[in-house]
């Protein structure tokens, strides 16, 4: 499958949505146009597996990933060009170059955070450019580091930390529109605590205007925060009747005061326009789902997942589950209790009867 289209008629946060939806796997082309729009200021490219984002550049020579790692002083060029020729088949050259012990998680996290995320949030600002979508490229294996991260999910980041919302001023919701939360439960990704607070009100009866009243906040910051969370697929929009709002702010007219707090890092902020460490949401390597990958056995936590904060240590998880707290009552200590209680038992009926006998020898 392939398409292409103008961002000024499908920005980018419709296309990682559908992406996503899709589970598609290729290459994203986006070029930025100069203001005649005859000649290309500028070339991105997105490679996505499965609706999952694994890389990101501006070049196609996968040299990208490497030359990050080389001007850290990390590992030269051509000893990550070596090592990549022994990797086994379908291995990332991130992946590659930790197994061989020559770079850490914590420095995968890093070079992910800043080839994926800071790359692609820069792009939610395009008020204008071409994009095209290529089903059948070929991941760049030099390109990767192993990790990946969801397209709408690189959306909510890049979002939060958009200034300029110019680009995507006409498609941001109607302050008379009614947002409803898709899921039941805290949602995944993390969100921050306005997010959190907009979605908890997302109950599908009251009009984003009315949820901004309650909070303190201006129609358009709300309407910001409901764009990201109806392209991060956490809500949607749904039409009521004019009857029913009205029974809709009666009944929410204190809602917003017995809202729950929600489970954030001490370190968050509230402003959205910055993007923490801690924002990452939990991510999956890309090895684990490429054909037949090589992961190492000795420490699974570090190769399939990315913790929130995006430097802490990844260990393995099994020491990091708390030691069970046995209960003194509880039924393994009645279980072994019970043959000792029978026992006891026993004694007392058996000294009954050598009594009893004993009593009636001595009467004859």
């Amino acid at each position: 499958m392939a398409f292409t289209g103008n961002l000024a008629e499908f920005p980018l946060p419709k296309i990682f949505q559908f992406l996503e939806q899709g589970n598609n796997t290729g290459l994203l082309t986006i070029r930025i146009l100069a203001a005649d729009l005859t000649a290309v200021v500028q070339v991105y490219y997105i490679w996505l597996y499965q609706g999952r984002i694994v890389a990101a550049g501006d070049r196609l020579d996968e040299k990208g990933l490497l030359s990050m790692i080389a001007q850290r002083g990390w590992v030269s060029e051509d000893v990550a060009l070596r090592m990549a020729e022994i990797c086994p088949v379908n291995t990332p050259i991130g992946l590659c170059l930790k197994f061989q012990g020559l770079l850490q998680a914590e420095q995968l996290k890093l070079l992910f955070r800043t080839q994926v995320v800071e790359q692609v949030s820069a792009l939610f600002e395009l008020k204008d450019g071409q994009f095209e979508f290529d089903a059948k490229a070929t991941l760049p294996l030099a390109e990767m580091t192993g990790m990946s991260l969801p397209a709408t999910e690189a959306t909510l980041l890049g979002l939060r930390t958009l200034r300029d919302w110019s680009a995507l001023a006409e498609k941001l919701p109607d302050p008379t529109s009614v947002l409803s939360s898709k899921n039941t439960s805290q949602p995944q990704p993390q969100l921050d605590s306005l997010e959190w607070q907009v979605w908890q009100l997302g109950n599908g009866t009251i009009s984003l205007q009315i949820i901004a009243k309650q909070l303190g906040l201006a129609v358009e910051k709300v309407q910001q925060i409901a764009f990201r969370l109806l392209m991060s697929n956490l809500a949607e929009e749904v039409f009521l009747t004019a009857a029913t709002q009205t029974n809709a702010v009666a009944e929410t007219t204190s809602v917003a005061e017995d809202l729950p707090q929600p489970i954030l890092d001490s370190s968050s902020q509230t402003d959205d326009t910055q993007v923490e460490p801690h924002a990452i949401a939990e991510t999956t390597p890309i090895a684990e789902n490429l054909p037949q990958p090589i992961l190492d056995s000795s420490s699974p936590t570090d190769d399939t997942q990315v913790v929130t904060h995006a430097v802490a240590e990844t260990t393995p998880i099994a020491e990091d589950l708390p030691q069970p707290i046995l209960d003194s009552s509880s039924p393994t200590d009645d279980t072994q209790s019970s043959p000792q209680k029978l026992a006891g038992y026993l004694r007392v009926i058996q000294s009954f009867f050598q009594w009893l006998f004993g009593s009636e020898s001595d009467k004859t």
